[in-house]
C-alpha cells in the first residue's frame, strides 16, 4: 500500500467510525469523535490489537483538553498572535481552539498515525489552518511561545519524559499551559492553577459522569 493508499484509508477509518460532534464543554468546535453508539468504543484494546490498531484516543474529547480549550477560547490573549504547539493533540481540539481564539501558527503533534486524519478533517470543520506532525517532538524545541497540553500526565515513564522538557521551555520562556482532571502522576509542585471546571466526559472511558478538571501554568 503506498503512503497516498495508506492516508487514504485512515482518514475512511475515522469518518467511518466516528460523527461530527460539539463536545460539551466547548460547544463551539465539532469534532470527528466515536459516540458510545460507534461499534469502536465497544471494541477491547485486544481486540484493536488484533487489527493492528492503537487505542482509539483520537476519537474522545477528553476532560483535560475540554478545559484547556476553554480556557484559551475564554483567555484569547495567552495565545493570539503567538506560535502554537498542541501537544499530543488527540483530535486537535486544543489546537483549534488556539486557532479560533487568534494563534499566529498552531502545530498539532501526535505520533498515532490516525491523529494527522483527524486533525485535518476537524480543522476543515471548524474552518481554521492548523499544522501536523507525526514527529515525537518531545525534547525539541522549535522556539513556541505557547504549549498546551491535555491529558498528559497519565503515566509515570511519560511523565518522566515531559517534565524535564516541559521545565526548559518553561524556563526559556514558553508559557507552558496543562489541562488536567486529577491524573496520577501531576507534578503539582511545579504548577500554578489557573482555572477549575466542572467537564462531563464519557463513563465508559472514565470513572464519572463529570470530572474535576483544572488548567494549570508549568512553571
Amino acid at each position: 500500500m503506498s503512503d497516498g493508499q495508506r492516508a487514504g484509508a485512515t482518514e475512511y477509518f475515522v469518518l467511518a467510525n466516528t460523527a461530527l460532534i460539539a463536545p460539551p464543554h466547548v460547544p463551539e468546535i465539532r469534532l470527528h469523535l466515536a459516540d458510545e453508539a460507534h461499534a469502536l468504543w465497544h471494541l477491547t484494546e485486544e481486540q484493536l490489537q488484533e487489527k493492528g490498531l492503537p487505542p482509539p484516543f483520537w476519537a474522545f474529547a477528553w476532560a483535560g483538553g475540554q478545559g484547556l480549550s476553554r480556557y484559551v477560547l475564554d483567555n484569547p490573549h495567552i495565545v493570539r498572535g503567538k506560535s502554537v504547539l498542541d501537544f499530543a493533540a488527540g483530535s486537535g481540539l486544543v489546537g483549534i481552539a488556539a486557532a479560533k481564539a487568534g494563534a499566529r501558527s498552531v502545530l498539532c503533534a501526535d505520533i498515532d498515525p490516525f491523529c494527522g486524519p483527524a486533525v485535518a478533517l476537524n480543522a476543515v470543520a471548524n474552518a481554521v489552518d492548523v499544522a501536523f506532525t507525526g514527529d515525537d517532538v518531545v525534547g525539541t524545541d522549535d522556539g513556541w511561545e505557547v504549549v498546551l497540553a491535555g491529558d498528559v500526565f497519565y503515566d509515570r515513564a511519560f511523565a518522566d519524559l515531559l517534565i524535564p522538557w516541559f521545565t526548559g521551555l518553561a524556563e526559556r520562556g514558553a508559557a507552558v499551559l496543562v489541562g488536567d482532571p486529577g491524573r496520577a502522576y501531576l507534578p503539582k509542585a511545579r504548577l500554578t492553577q489557573l482555572a477549575e471546571y466542572q467537564v462531563p466526559v464519557t463513563r465508559a472511558l472514565e470513572d464519572a459522569d463529570v470530572k474535576r478538571t483544572r488548567v494549570w501554568r508549568y512553571t
